[in-house]
């Protein structure tokens, strides 16, 4: 029985009953993404946002072998301390977690699967998952796209990191049928950036005309989740060949060391941190305060509509 897995906190059990507008958050961002004690002060943060646009927040990790949807601050206290020692899970590894009663740390595509689980909606993070750089030698392509395929959650985000093969992502989702909606753009961001060179097929500029689209596609029968690409606000943006030039430095620093699979993105995300001196780790907190906010406006929308 579900009940015996998942565990909702008593806010976000009453909004779903209510049918109020909920937001799911990742806990990987917690424990892998950031440092501490930014980790903590940013996920807090967020969680305030998505209040203060309307919604409950609904912040997601396995604790003791739990599903949760919905974290106290020492929940939150206690994933940013332990950090890097919290297993990161995906769907693979959901099973062996909660058989093991452990603690893990929420990708992209678990997040989904327990958000969807829990009846939530629409997601907020940073940036997702994609097929990685010589993904036609390495077969390295992240178990978001296929979570976005199948699953039945609207994730907002910068796009997706230029550490990632851009147009072959894009390629990816389209095969799998999963709509990539540029927020008040018509170019996928690429996370630290507002353009990639890549164009998107659609492009909507208020959360109702986004929501509204994300219901009929439901209502349609057509499974699996929709991008919501939400460039990171201007001005904080980081300069395109700046980014650029230290994504490279870094996937040559990783091939060189032999990092590989699960691996590859918190090694090449710490790297990009020191050669830009910090600044992506600013960035990062700017963009996903940025997708917190559209995201509740997206789910308030949505609520309305049933």
């Amino acid at each position: 029985m579900m009940i015996n897995y998942l565990e909702l906190s008593k806010e976000v059990e009453k909004a779903l009953k209510l049918g109020k507008p909920v937001v799911a958050l990742e806990s990987t961002i917690i424990s892998h993404g950031m440092p501490y004690p930014e980790n903590v002060e940013t996920a807090l943060n967020v969680e305030r946002i998505v209040r203060e646009n309307g919604a409950t927040p609904a912040t997601i990790a396995i604790i003791n072998g739990k599903l949760k949807a919905g974290l106290t601050p020492d929940e939150i206290e206690y994933l940013g301390q332990k950090g890097r020692e919290i297993v990161k899970v995906s769907r693979r590894d959901i099973p062996f977690i909660v058989a093991k009663k452990m603690d893990g740390a929420t990708t992209v595509a678990s997040t989904m699967i327990i958000a969807a689980l829990a009846g939530i909606r629409v997601f907020a993070t940073g940036g997702i998952g994609g097929v990685h750089r010589e993904a036609q030698e390495t077969f390295d392509i992240s178990a978001d796209l296929q979570e976005l395929a199948n699953t039945n959650v609207a994730v907002v985000c910068a796009g997706a990191k230029s550490i990632l093969d851009l147009g072959l992502t894009l390629e990816y989702l389209e095969t799998f049928g999963v709509p990539v909606v540029g927020y008040k753009t018509d170019e996928l961001p690429a996370f630290y950036t507002r353009r990639s060179g890549f164009k998107l097929d659609y492009r909507l500029d208020t959360p109702e005309e986004i929501a509204k689209a994300i219901f009929v596609k439901w209502q349609l029968g057509l499974k699996g989740g929709v991008v919501v690409a939400n460039p990171i606000p201007e001005e904080y943006e980081m300069d395109y060949d700046v980014i650029n030039k230290a994504i490279e430095d870094a996937l040559l620093e990783a091939k060189e060391k032999g990092i590989k699979g699960k691996e590859t993105t918190p090694f090449l995300l710490a790297k990009v941190k020191e050669i830009t001196g910090g600044k992506s780790l600013d960035s990062n907190i700017q963009l996903v305060y940025n997708n917190a906010k559209l995201a509740s406006e997206i789910a308030v929308e949505l609520s309305r509509m049933g």
